[in-house]
């Protein structure tokens, strides 16, 4: 059954929840957060959800969406500099080029999965995030995929695989757990979502899984999961 049509409402919920993200006063205003902090470079991600393909979640999820509901994300290269191998949305900093974060998040997507962006709906822009790492501020940019494109690696340099994630998997509670890294007599701690794909078994983790973790809290999706699970990290 097609997403739009099902009980589930997951696109109304995305498009309720940027509207409540860019009303006055929401703090949705990426400008003047990156103004505030000296040194901070603005960044975006699109987070884009539909019915990607026809091969649905094996889990049913508790919240009442459909099994066929996706997001694309990526693994970035393990040549990069910047969190190498880890799974990301697509996303990257703002060119001056760039009208805003939105244009930039789209821009992003389409060099790296070769996203027809015709095809996307904007439903707007939520709170900018701190990635104090790397020192960026990025604006997730929600949307919806009406007309569903081909995608894949644009370029090896940039990505290892581009692929659909079923959210109900990520959602599952046996694909969930804590991942724990350990630097310089430091500890951070963080959720995780596992992902299995034809192209290989994925940890999502780091900055991507406490943005979508918190997503999927705001919308009521999250399912009870175990947090004294952790999940191993790849090597460093």
């Amino acid at each position: 059954m097609p997403l739009e049509t099902s009980g589930t409402g997951a696109r109304e919920q995305l498009a309720a929840l940027a509207a409540r993200a860019g009303r006055p006063g929401s703090g949705a205003g990426p400008t003047a957060a990156v103004e505030a902090v000296p040194g901070t470079r603005a960044a975006a991600v699109l987070v884009l959800f539909g019915v990607l393909d026809d091969r649905p979640s094996d889990h049913t999820p508790e919240a009442a969406l459909s099994r066929d509901l996706d997001v694309l994300l990526l693994s970035r290269a393990a040549t990069l500099r910047s969190h190498p191998g880890q799974v990301a949305l697509p996303g990257g900093r703002v060119d001056p080029g760039d009208a805003d974060v939105i244009a930039a998040a789209l821009r992003e997507a389409r060099e790296e999965t070769g996203l027809d962006t015709d095809g996307v709906d904007v439903l707007g822009a939520l709170s900018p995030v701190p990635l104090e790492y790397s020192r960026h501020l990025v604006t997730p940019v929600l949307a919806w995929w009406r007309r569903p494109s081909p995608v894949r690696v644009v370029d090896v340099a940039e990505s290892a695989a581009v692929f659909r994630a079923p959210v109900a998997d990520l959602l599952a509670p046996a694909n969930r757990g804590v991942t724990v890294l350990r630097r310089d007599g430091a500890e951070w701690r963080g959720p995780g979502f596992l992902v299995r794909q034809e192209a290989g078994d994925f940890l999502v983790w780091g900055f991507t899984a406490m943005l979508l973790d918190g997503l999927f809290t705001e919308l009521g999706w999250t399912q009870q999961w175990d947090a004294d699970r952790e999940l191993p990290l790849p090597p460093q």
